[in-house]
């Protein structure tokens, strides 16, 4: 890992509160802000190794606040799920060293766009009963695909859940559960891809304290922010930043 500048410490050390803040106020979104906002300025692999420790402490932390036995009873009923991100985060980590790193640009750029397009359309999946077994496996295939490849299966977990009308405060359950158990996949998908490293797991660790500050802050903030508002901004800041990493892989 190259030594980095002062500015790029204080822009990546941002960034990462800034992704806590998100995380601690909409439950979700780390990933995309940490991905987006740290591959504009450094090499994505690098980038991508960054989001890995951050990523595991807040989910860890977001499913002990659960309770054990609530988070059991959702890993028994969405077992489907969670079993098909789990082997999709794992054998997609282990394409992206085979992925050009100007190629990779793409892999990053489109889904941030696509994903937050999605959530900003307000679009409304609904899955009727007979066709959530085959919902469970498909979304699940595509969540872990783009969480071994772009560190994030969050959005697309968030339209699964909604589009089986899952309640509130059981969404935030099952989220906990599968945002959890795939960062674990995940942190062992890269040690094994290689992308997390002796040299590259420093940067992720140091990113990990301004990440649970703002997740701690966003979380008090719960109560007095307009979420939909922020989350919208926060949507829309996204989306600039996937454009900029689709024309950075244009560029080259």
């Amino acid at each position: 890992m190259d030594t980095l500048t002062p500015l790029a410490w204080t822009l990546s050390l941002a960034i990462a509160m800034f992704g806590g803040l998100v995380k601690g106020l909409v439950g979700f979104a780390l990933p995309l802000v940490l991905i987006s906002g740290l591959s504009n300025f450094l090499d994505p692999w690098l980038s991508l190794a960054g989001i890995l420790v951050p990523i595991l402490v807040t989910n860890l932390w977001q499913v002990g606040r659960q309770g054990p036995a609530e988070a059991l009873d959702a890993a028994r009923t969405h077992w489907r799920y969670l079993a098909m991100v789990m082997v999709a985060i794992f054998g997609a980590a282990q394409l992206v060293t085979a992925i050009p790193r100007d190629a990779f640009y793409f892999v990053l750029g489109i889904p941030v766009i696509a994903l937050s397009l999605l959530q900003l359309s307000g679009f409304h999946l609904s899955i009727p009963p007979k066709r959530r077994i085959a919902a469970e496996w498909g979304i699940g295939f595509v969540s872990g695909m783009l969480g071994g490849l772009a560190g994030t299966w969050g959005p697309t977990t968030v339209l699964y859940l909604l589009a089986i009308d899952t309640p509130k405060a059981r969404q935030m359950v099952v989220q906990g559960v599968i945002y959890g158990a795939g960062s674990i996949v995940l942190v062992l998908a890269h040690l094994r891809s290689g992308i997390l490293n002796n040299e590259t797991i420093w940067f992720s660790v140091a990113l990990l304290p301004t990440a649970l500050l703002g997740m701690a802050i966003g979380s008090r903030l719960q109560d007095r922010m307009d979420q939909a508002l922020f989350r919208k901004i926060t949507l829309v800041v996204l989306i600039v930043a996937g454009i900029n990493l689709i024309q950075k892989g244009f560029v080259g």
